[in-house]
């Protein structure tokens, strides 16, 4: 949620005057995040994030925010994507759903209440299991369609562009464990895994809650805009690998990785091709974002509060979920 396309408050004020969003109060640029520009923004009718997307495109967007849509009328506290007023025309290129500010396609999501929990105790990692398999079957009957552009092709683009940054022996782990998912990716077992929409990037930023640290209320997901049509086992053990491990090692924390797994199979048990490449998925979700950070760090974009994150995090992961396989 970095700050790529600076955005005046004059010009914010007259795009949510416009949206029928009142009149706008303050204006402040969010930090954290790579992808996006990003602003919370406070009117007279309330409080909304206001997102400039940079690498997105009008075309494959209105997936996203249908999706949140749709998952927000079936109960799922994620935010609602606020629409053009009834009177106004939708330009060529968008929807209802999408904007247009700056020459950017643009969405404005009423803002979710509470706050990240950084710290995960055993109730807040039992929470988010709970609602990612509720969020998971309230998307079965949505009917966008997108792939997940993070997915295994984009991992076999991007491995060779970072290669050259990588000392010997990382690069032989990438390349090895790149193989063995391709591996993974043709079995029989693979092709059985339960799909549907995913979240793909629900880490500890992207979720709130409310109450106390003893007794949390879940209160939102949020930042759906890596999501896409996966394997639902893949978005759980992304989740999984970040909520439920010891940050300085990597190492899997087993209370918190029980609390979500059980949770979630409450809601929706695991089939028996889940439950035999649980431990490959694991691997597969350190990968993904091994490589998504070494490609952000090395080849980063010029933005105004821009922090990449540290890439060897999930390097770490990814031995740690190798050495010890995640198991059901």
């Amino acid at each position: 949620m970095a700050v790529f396309t600076e955005v005046s408050e004059d010009e914010a004020g007259q795009f949510l005057h416009s949206m029928g969003l009142g009149t706008l109060i303050e204006l402040r640029g969010i930090e954290g995040g790579i992808e996006n520009t990003n602003y919370f923004a406070t009117t007279t009718e309330g409080s909304w994030v206001l997102t400039l997307f940079e690498r997105l495109t009008h075309e494959q967007l209105p997936f996203y925010l249908h999706l949140m849509k749709h998952l927000a009328s079936r109960g799922i506290p994620v935010p609602a994507p606020c629409a053009k007023p009834e009177s106004a025309p939708v330009p060529r290129g968008e929807d209802d759903l999408l904007h247009t500010l700056k020459g950017k396609p643009t969405a404005v999501v009423n803002r979710l209440r509470g706050k990240s929990e950084m710290s995960p105790t055993v109730a807040h990692c039992a929470a988010v299991g709970d609602m990612l398999a509720r969020m998971h079957l309230a998307g079965r009957d949505y009917e966008g369609r997108q792939p997940n552009l993070r997915g295994l092709p984009w991992w076999n683009e991007t491995v060779p562009v970072v290669m050259p940054h990588l000392d010997e022996a990382q690069a032989a782990l990438i390349r090895s464990e790149l193989a063995y998912q391709n591996h993974i990716a043709q079995s029989s077992a693979y092709a059985a895994l339960p799909r549907g929409p995913v979240h793909a990037d629900l880490f500890r930023d992207n979720v709130m809650f409310e109450g106390t640290k003893e007794q949390p209320v879940l209160s939102g997901f949020f930042d759906f805009y890596f999501a896409g049509v996966d394997t639902w086992l893949f978005d759980l053990c992304i989740t999984l690998n970040d909520w439920a491990i010891d940050h300085p090692t990597g190492r899997a924390d087993a209370p918190r990785t029980h609390a979500m797994l059980q949770a979630y199979e409450a809601v929706r048990p695991l089939s028996d091709a889940e439950r035999r490449l649980l431990p490959a998925m694991a691997r597969a979700g350190a990968l993904r974002f091994w490589i998504s950070r070494l490609w952000d760090f090395y080849l980063p974009r010029e933005a105004a509060m821009l922090k990449p994150h540290d890439p060897t995090h999930f390097e770490r992961v990814l031995q740690a979920r190798i050495a010890a396989p995640l198991l059901p």
